[in-house]
Formats: structure tokens, sequence, C-alpha cells
């Protein structure tokens, strides 16, 4: 059997992917899309589609109206709520797969990047060098915080990890539901009034659903201890925008932002300006780690669907 695989990377460009269909042998048709215009062959004949990264829902959906004949849909990124719009369009029985084992020591990184920066002042010391003013002081340390990590998957884990030698007082878990790790309890979401008012930085790494959407809200950052830190390493909407300016607006909290809502951030914007708010520009994966990890990945994955076997990171099957 013949089949398309759609690739938003060039296939000679990834080593260790299943010999493509030549000389009249079955295979894979390699076809390379990265969200142009143009599709690279008709929709209704791929049977593995992996997503454009950082291309934006709109056009990660395009094709798959048009995908009668998909048994993949595989994201390059940790979420999936760019490519749930499309779904209902798709046959029954087709896995969802996303991007885990791809970002998470990029994020991890970023992460601990945005809490050292905010804590220790990085952003005063660039407007300072800016202006030519030495803005010595005394600032805060990650030494002897205690952190709440909300979200905890893969990537929680992974920045965890990298908490692990900056003596934090306390690092603490929250999931969906709770379970035990190796480095110690998840407590479950419904713990957070409890959880939140100890935790000196409150770090997101939750997927964005029907249920995790303004997770963060009036609420939330009102239990939140004055002086603490909200990273969003997550997705924008998991934070309420305008309760969060609320809140920075007068002093009480400060806030590190590498996703926002809306996203981009319009120019004009208050979050820009936001007294205590640290922003980067939804760069928590997009590193010289990616392409690697990614590569790897897709190698696996299209070897796993080729000989039959079980896909990695299956998120849900349509039906």
């Amino acid at each position: 059997m013949t089949y398309d695989v759609w690739l938003p990377i060039p296939a000679d460009e990834i080593d260790g992917l299943p010999a493509p269909a030549s000389g009249g042998a079955d295979g894979p048709r390699y076809r390379f899309w990265n969200g142009g215009p143009d599709f690279p062959a008709d929709p209704a004949d791929c049977a593995f589609y992996v997503v454009p990264y950082m291309k934006g829902s709109e056009v990660a959906v395009r094709p798959m109206s048009a995908m009668g004949s998909v048994r993949v849909v595989q994201t390059l990124s940790a979420g999936t709520d760019h490519v749930t719009p499309g779904l209902p369009g798709l046959p029954a029985g087709v896995a969802l797969c996303n991007a885990k084992g791809v970002h998470e020591a990029s994020t991890a990184e970023l992460t601990l990047a945005l809490i050292l920066a905010s804590l220790r002042g990085i952003p005063r010391f660039v407007r300072g060098q800016d202006a030519e003013e030495w803005r010595d002081g005394f600032y805060p340390a990650l030494a002897d915080k205690s952190v709440l990590i909300v979200g905890y998957g893969s990537i929680g884990a992974a920045v965890e990890d990298r908490l692990a030698p900056f003596e934090c007082a306390r690092v603490e878990r929250v999931a969906r539901s709770a379970r035990t790790t190796a480095r110690g309890p998840v407590r479950a979401l419904d713990e957070l009034p409890e959880l939140l008012p100890r935790a000196d930085v409150v770090v997101l790494t939750t997927p964005l659903t029907a249920d995790t959407r303004h997770l963060v809200d009036g609420a939330f950052l009102g239990r939140m201890k004055d002086g603490a830190l909200l990273v969003n390493v997550a997705r924008g909407p998991v934070v309420d925008t305008e309760a969060l300016l609320a809140e920075t607006g007068r002093g009480r909290l400060t806030a590190a932002l590498d996703v926002t809502d809306p996203e981009p951030l319009p120019p004009g914007h208050p979050l820009w300006h936001a007294p205590g708010v640290l922003i980067s520009p939804h760069v928590g994966g997009s590193t010289s780690a990616f392409l690697p990890r990614a590569k790897r990945l897709l190698a696996d994955q299209l070897t796993r669907f080729a000989t039959g076997g079980e896909l990695r990171n299956r998120v849900l099957t349509t039906g």
C-alpha cells in the first residue's frame, strides 16, 4: 500500500524515516508542506498529517476537512488546542498525537530564565544599561522560595528537575488528578485554594482545555500571596488577562509571560507596560533543541505507523 505523509520538514533532512515508495514498491510518499498557500498534493490521499509548527490554528486546520483517508494527526507542539477545531471533520478512528518529549528541555530552560530574570531584576538592569544608570540594590533570590507548578506533566517535571539546584524551600505539584511521583505527591486541581497562598512562585504548564481556560481568574489570583510571581509558559487563555492586569496594576503581583491572550500581543495593549510584567514572545519551544528532537519523534512515529506499532503520545482518537 502507498500512502501520503505530509511533513513540515523535508523528508531528506530526517534520518531514520521508512523508505519511500518507489519502483512499484509499497510505502510512504513524503509531501513537504509547511503551511504555504498551495497544498503539495490532494489532502484526500494523506494518511499521516504532521501539522506545521507555530503557524497558528487557521493554517493547521485548513487541509483537515478534506483529509478523508487520514489516520494520524501529529502536532510538533505539546499542546493540541490549535488543531481541535478541525477534529470534527475527520473520519472516526484518527489518532491525535502531540510532541511530548520535544519541548521539555527548551520550555523548562525558559521557565527558569523567566523566574530568575523577574526575581533578580534583569529587566530593570537592561533598562538601566540603556540609560547608563547603575541600578544596584537588594533583590529577591529563588533560594528559599516556595514554588507551585500547576499542570504537572512532562514539562512541569522538567521544570522541577531544573529547580533542584536552586535551594527552593518547597516545590509543590498540581495536576488534574492526584498521584504520586518519585519527587513527591501531585495534588489535584481542587486543592489549589489551599496551595496558592503559600507559593512565592506559581508556574503554569497546563494544557489549554475547556477546564483550564481562565483557570487563573480573579479568584485564583486573589488567593496568591502579596508579592508572588506568576509564570505562564502554557497557553495565554489559561490566564484571564483583565484579572491579571488588575492585580499587577496595583503592584500586588508580578508576572512573567511567554504566552498571552491575545497573541501575538498587539501594539498598545496594556500588558506591554503593566508594572512588574516581563513578556517573551512565545519562544518556549523555539530553540536549537527543537529540530533534533522533532526529527527523532517523527522518524519513530512514522516507523511505528509503517509497521503497525503502537503510536506514542496519543492524546485522543476521533469517534
